[in-house]
């Protein structure tokens, strides 16, 4: 699949800051956008149809629907996906539960629902990770656990399918969208330890990996982002130290102190410090 012109798409969280962003970017190249979101509407141009991704019986027949409205499918981005604080050291709650649901199990079932259509097509499937499946930061777990394991999955379909349809997963940092919010809300803002790159790089990225002659593993959206996934694969203590020391400055600094979520971790990088 070397050009969008005529591709049929689906686009999961078509709402969303990518989501929007990717239908008018597919929608420009030439391709045919059909959007999945929690609500039926418009986005950027593209029809979206309403479905809860989450709930294992309504995915079926949402994809098909948007199959047959495409008349195939040539390309699905899973782009859907939530945020929100969630230490390590906490039991998982319903914040940890929804991210796992949304960000790895549902794009696990629009996938499979999705596959017979892609391989009649020999498609490709994209699946929208993060820097921190590969990077993990603290007081963020269900997100880092819930992408690393959604490049898990990806790799594993790979080996199943990769004979038919391609399998992409692409690695945004920070961008700034209300996924974020709640983090911030609850006072552990990822600003100062990761970086913010922009949604056009983000989307031009994705692009990338659904026109390339073969369909890329693993796709980076900056030169910064390669070195860092690079790191984090290569030397992984030096990567641990690195977060290590960018963390021990955000204690130092206080800027954790009116976060109670953080509360255990500040108290332990006072006592290392003396």
């Amino acid at each position: 699949m070397t050009g969008l012109h005529q591709r049929r798409v689906i686009v999961t969280g078509a709402h969303g800051t990518f989501g929007r962003q990717l239908c008018a970017a597919l929608q420009g190249a030439g391709a045919t956008v059909v959007g999945l979101d929690r609500f039926t509407g418009i986005a950027a141009g593209a029809p979206v149809i309403g479905c809860d991704l989450t709930d294992p019986a309504a995915v079926p027949p949402a994809v098909r629907a948007a199959v047959d409205r495409l008349g195939g499918l040539d390309l699905l981005v899973n782009n859907a996906g939530v945020g929100g604080p969630a230490p390590a050291e906490l039991a998982p709650d319903e914040v940890v539960r929804q991210q796992l649901e949304v960000n790895l199990l549902a794009a696990w079932r629009t996938t499979a629902a999705a596959l017979p259509a892609l391989e009649a097509a020999r498609g490709r499937v994209i699946f929208v990770a993060s820097r921190m499946a590969v990077l993990p930061l603290p007081l963020a777990a269900a997100y880092g656990v819930s992408k690393r394991a959604l490049v898990a999955y990806a790799d594993a379909l790979r080996h199943e399918v990769g004979t038919h349809v391609g399998v992409s997963v692409v690695y945004p940092s920070m961008v700034a969208s209300p996924i974020h919010d709640s983090t911030a809300e609850a006072g552990l803002s990822l600003r100062g330890v990761s970086r913010l790159e922009s949604v056009d790089g983000v989307v031009a990225a994705i692009l990338r990996a659904a026109t390339a002659r073969r369909a890329p593993r693993d796709v980076a959206t900056t030169r910064r982002g390669r070195l860092e996934m690079a790191l984090a694969r290569h030397a992984p203590a030096l990567a641990d130290r690195l977060v290590r020391r960018t963390v021990a400055g955000r204690v130092a600094a206080g800027d954790l102190d009116a976060a109670p979520l953080a509360a255990g971790m500040v108290r332990r990088h006072r006592d290392a410090a003396g």
